[in-house]
């Protein structure tokens, strides 16, 4: 025995270090399982670990009378997992489970075998070809993945109510949803859980089913195919169909999916407990707001109520101040009764403190306007004093309550002195200024000075009024009566008699205010027609043979109302294209040339051009 080893030949080994504690992480295929039992509360691994351990104990079927019934023109409705042998095993079996399925068939049923064992083999028809077609399909992912899509094992079925009844929500549908889960192009399809299945468990199970994904196509089930057309066109005419039917059996089975959702929802246990609870959650949170509600609705009547008992008690509390008042009010009369009362006694008892009739009468007249004037502790003094002095009392009392009188009358007239020159003022301020000719000018004047975008635009035009103006009294221009003026002033229309007149008026005050002196020619036979006179600071300078000769004459005599009216309507008769049009509206008017009617006319255009302008600008 050597140093190291024990009795029963076992070797010692040292531990160096003490044992410590360590956390352990799942990692690869651990820790996909520890999250599929954590999430979804199934170990859906359990099927993937089961395929792998079956390569070891996996047994092929030979069914020789199987195989010998198929005919290789109808290989579209065989089983090829059951030609293989893995009828079993169908879609979990693996790409390995198949090539050594296939294998062993080539091996065992090849016709080159069979031959050597004395087996007579048919060319034409043979089995054989059953097997190869299933490998060729199987054996291609998509081609096989075409093949379970219609899996003839497969049941496409739905659960009854029934079914359901019988054997309970969650033995039925657990096991539809397990089969279905297949077809689901995500892999980790949630599984049904049970009962206790929290709730977001359940929430995230029908969203994913109600959104499922099915990668199951029918590909397999053409009634055609596509490479016996004969030319493209009938390839695509085959290609067509083929997809038309297909999208209608994808339709259907999306639809056998849904159906097979809303019956499990529709009977859910979990659900309609979870409905409940919502539907009580909402029944207390009602509840509760009808309770608050209430509670709000008794608070403000238990308020409305203290107010009106808090009215109440205001009121009360009034009527006993006013009845206080009116009690203090009635015994102050009845003082003030009882000391005019003495106070006339006395003066009665002493005859009025009168030295002859006509006194008595006016103290008489006195006493009663001091009674009327004095107040209760007034009356108290005086009566006090009229006890002691007597008559010289009586007569200052009478001589102060007429100094109160005269006082006051005179009070109240120059009260309403003042009241009436006040309202004598504002009327006179509130009346609008009249608009001299002067002053519509200045207006125009104004107006062009500052055209539209100033800024205050008619606030600066009233000031510049004001200025330059001149005016009788305090009152002013504003931007408001300036605006006013403005605006007559731009809808002024001469075709109107109203406004003819108006502006006839105008231009004879300003005629009467700047009258011009004019320079006549003494010789008016003297003068050439080529000779045209030019005025110049209101003289005429004619050429008379070389000298230049000056005369004032008369004042212009200003046109009346009448002639301006004549001379309209003679425009309007004569028109522009009348010959001697000027000749026939002078023969018009009384004591008016061609020249003088001529000038008018220009003077009035002058007149209307200078309005249009101003309306122009005030634009």
């Amino acid at each position: 025995m050597t140093e190291g080893e024990t009795e029963n030949n076992c070797r010692v080994v040292g531990i160096p270090y003490p044992f410590t504690k360590r956390k352990v992480e799942c990692a690869g295929g651990a820790f996909l399982r520890y999250y599929n039992i954590k999430c979804h509360g199934e170990d859906t691994l359990l099927f993937t670990s089961k395929s792998k351990d079956k390569a070891e104990e996996i047994v092929f079927e030979d069914d020789v009378e199987y195989l010998r019934s198929l005919d290789p023109k109808e290989w579209k409705k065989q089983d090829h997992y059951a030609v293989l042998g893995i009828k079993k095993l169908r879609y979990e079996a693996t790409d390995d489970d198949i090539k050594r399925a296939y294998r062993q068939k080539v091996l065992k049923h090849h016709p080159d075998k069979r031959k050597a064992l004395g087996e007579e083999v048919r060319s034409d028809d043979d089995y054989f070809t059953c097997i190869t077609k299933a490998y060729e399909i199987l054996g291609t992912p998509k081609s096989r993945r075409s093949y379970d899509s219609v899996d003839p094992e497969f049941d496409d079925s739905v659960p009854t109510s029934s079914e359901v009844k019988k054997d309970g929500f969650f033995e039925t549908f657990a096991k539809y949803f397990e089969i279905n889960a297949r077809w689901s192009e995500k892999r980790n399809a949630p599984l049904l859980g049970d009962e206790n299945s929290p709730r977001e468990f359940v929430e995230k199970f029908y969203s994913f089913w109600y959104e499922f994904d099915s990668w199951r196509e029918f590909s397999y089930l053409d009634e055609e195919e596509k490479e016996k057309g004969s030319d493209r066109e009938e390839r695509r005419w085959i290609e067509k169909q083929n997809k038309a039917a297909r999208a209608k059996l994808k339709k259907e089975e999306m639809a056998r999916i849904r159906s097979l959702v809303d019956l499990a929802y529709a009977n859910d246990p979990r659900i309609q407990r979870f409905k409940q609870e919502d539907k009580d959650k909402k029944l207390a949170a009602k509840r509760a707001r009808q309770d608050a509600i209430q509670a709000k609705k008794a608070e403000e009547e238990r308020i409305i109520k203290e107010a009106q008992i808090a009215k109440q008690k205001a009121e009360e509390a009034e009527r006993a101040r006013l009845d206080a008042a009116r009690a203090e009010r009635e015994l102050i009369k009845k003082n003030l009764r009882k000391e005019r009362k003495t106070f006339r006694d006395l003066c009665k008892a002493n005859n009025y403190y009168a030295e002859n009739d006509d006194e008595t009468v006016s103290h008489m007249a006195a006493v009663e306007k001091i009674c009327e004037m004095l107040k209760t502790v007034e009356l108290q003094d005086l009566t006090k004093d009229l006890e002691v002095t007597g008559r010289e009392a009586f007569l200052n009392a009478v001589k102060d309550s007429e100094d109160k009188l005269e006082a006051e009358r005179r009070a109240l007239f120059e009260t309403k002195k003042a009241e009436e020159q006040k309202i004598k003022k504002n009327a006179a301020l509130k009346a609008p200024l009249e608009w001299s000719v002067d002053s519509t000018q200045l207006l125009i004047k104004a107006v062009n000075l500052f055209p539209a975008g100033t800024n205050q635009r008619w606030d600066v035009v009233a000031n510049f009024l004001n200025q330059h103006g001149t005016f009788t009294d305090d009152r002013r221009f504003n931007a408001k009566e300036v605006l006013n003026k403005a605006k007559d002033l731009q809808s002024s229309d001469f075709s109107k008699s109203s406004l003819k007149k108006a502006a006839n008026e105008e231009a004879f005050d300003q005629f009467e205010k700047d009258k011009k002196k004019v320079v006549n020619v003494v010789d008016d036979n003297s003068i050439s027609k080529n000779d045209t006179p030019k005025l110049v600071n209101g003289t005429a300078r004619p050429k008379i043979n070389g000298d230049v000769k000056e005369k004032e004459v008369k004042d212009e005599k200003p046109w009346t109302k009448t002639e301006q009216e004549l001379l309209e309507q003679a425009i309007k008769t004569f028109p522009v294209s009348t010959p001697e049009r000027w000749d026939k509206i002078a023969d018009c008017i009384p004591n008016r040339s061609k020249k003088d009617c001529m000038k008018r006319y220009k003077e009035l255009v002058e007149l209307v051009k200078a309005k249009k302008q101003a309306a122009n600008i005030s634009k």
